[in-house]
């Protein structure tokens, strides 16, 4: 019987080639957004012609307090893969961070995906099985100046993974999360050819990730082949930072 997979922000770089990946393995997924619908259903129509799986799109903004509850509120089934992909960068000094934002960003990257994560583990708890992977960030593992909000929710998800982990593991469930470098999506939008000329420099395989090779880490922590692994961070840099 296949799994159903939920992968949060979808609609993003990572996300699209996560839900891609789960589909050609034989997953169904349910695909949430938060503004792109048109993406999100535009993939959902090309999974479901391509890897002839089943596919649903659901909306909710996880960056506001009850937004988990929407989203939970809209599925069809409860998943037996979560992907804890959605989440956005910040860039600014700590001085300068007004409280608004602080708050956003904690919702989106700490509070959604524990209430999420709530949610779902009921289920999965009862049928004894079940892979919830999350998508943090190089900045949790190390800190970065100027984004210091990104660092600590990303460090934050890292926690949250490995104490979940140890708590899961006795009903059968693994917890893990990918470490992201830099890779080629929208959040790089903002960096001048020069500025990633330079980035890729200081990487010493000397080019960005793919969204492609990233989703291939989230299949394998989410198959038999890392049947073994829980609470592990697994870093996908390039060898920025080892």
């Amino acid at each position: 019987m296949s799994r159903w997979a939920l992968i949060t922000g979808a609609s993003g770089g990572i996300g699209q080639a996560a839900a891609k990946k789960l589909a050609q393995e034989g997953c169904h997924v349910i695909l949430h957004y938060h503004k792109n619908e048109q993406t999100a259903v535009q993939l959902a129509a090309e999974l479901e012609e391509t890897c002839h799986i089943q596919t649903h799109v659901v909306q909710a903004d996880l960056a506001k307090m009850g937004g988990a509850d929407e989203l939970v509120s809209r599925l069809p089934v409860s998943p037996d893969i979560l992907v804890l992909n959605s989440g956005k960068s910040h860039v600014g000094l700590v001085t300068d961070t007004e409280k608004d934002v602080l708050a956003s960003m904690v919702q989106l990257h700490v509070t959604s995906p524990y209430e999420l994560t709530q949610h779902l583990l009921p289920a999965m708890i009862q049928k004894k099985t079940g892979h919830i992977v999350a998508i943090s960030s190089i900045w949790g593992e190390t800190g970065a100046s100027c984004e210091v909000l990104y660092s600590m929710v990303k460090g934050a998800q890292n926690a949250f993974i490995k104490g979940l982990a140890k708590e899961l593991a006795p009903s059968g469930i693994r917890a893990n999360a990918v470490s992201p470098g830099a890779v080629h999506t929208d959040m790089m939008k903002s960096f001048t050819q020069e500025d990633i000329d330079m980035l890729e420099e200081e990487i010493p395989l000397g080019r960005l990730a793919s969204p492609e090779e990233i989703a291939d880490v989230i299949w394998f922590l989410a198959s038999k082949q890392s049947s073994y692994m829980t609470g592990q961070i697994l870093s996908v840099n390039g060898g920025w930072y080892c």
